[in-house]
């Protein structure tokens, strides 16, 4: 089915793309260029009349801001100073807002949702990393609030090929629509 956006009702909203997240190597698709597919997409969506938002996490030194429950896996230890600096490519584009996050998804505990609301938009792209963690999160959270979400599978990517792959094939379809760079961009083209 084809994908149609209202740009003006449409927000890309890039997930973690700070020095921390993307000093590491994520799969299936390289940091580079998931990060050149969300600019492409954010200059694309801009210059149609749209909102491009940048989410960054930052838990705090010592992960004294993150979420207080107990869990199995050890949290980080205290991140490198620039850990949830966005990366320069991503500020140059002048985000229309910038979410600071303590948790995986954009929406809890921000005012992500009200500024959405107050702009009326309806649909929301996301792509970012990671794609089963800060993506899949924020997806899960913009379809529990009414909002018709929109995964960029090719500008998403996470610590596995098999961990994404499961969030695209399993998780993802049934909460959101899931798309290219190149439907997206053709649908922007479209409206």
């Amino acid at each position: 089915m084809a994908l149609e956006l209202d740009p003006r009702k449409t927000a890309l909203v890039m997930i973690d793309l700070q020095q921390g997240i993307l000093a590491a190597p994520r799969f299936p698709h390289a940091v580079e260029d998931v990060v050149a597919r969300n600019l492409t997409l954010a200059r694309a969506l801009k210059a149609k009349g749209g909102r491009v938002v940048a989410v960054r996490v930052d838990f705090g030194p010592g992960g004294s801001l993150a979420p207080k429950g107990a869990i199995d896996a050890a949290p980080m230890g205290d991140p490198p100073a620039d850990f949830a600096d966005l990366r320069p490519e991503v500020l140059a584009l002048a985000p229309d807002l910038i979410v600071t996050k303590r948790q995986w998804g954009a929406f809890h505990g921000t005012d992500l949702d009200l500024y959405l609301r107050q702009l009326g938009v309806e649909t929301v792209l996301v792509a970012g990393v990671a794609t089963n963690m800060g993506v899949e999160s924020t997806v899960r959270e913009g379809w529990s609030l009414g909002y018709g979400m929109v995964v960029i599978e090719d500008a998403s990517s996470t610590v596995s090929a098999d961990w994404h792959a499961f969030a695209i094939d399993n998780i993802l379809p049934r909460i959101s629509r899931v798309r290219s760079t190149d439907a997206v961009l053709r649908a922007l083209e479209a409206a």
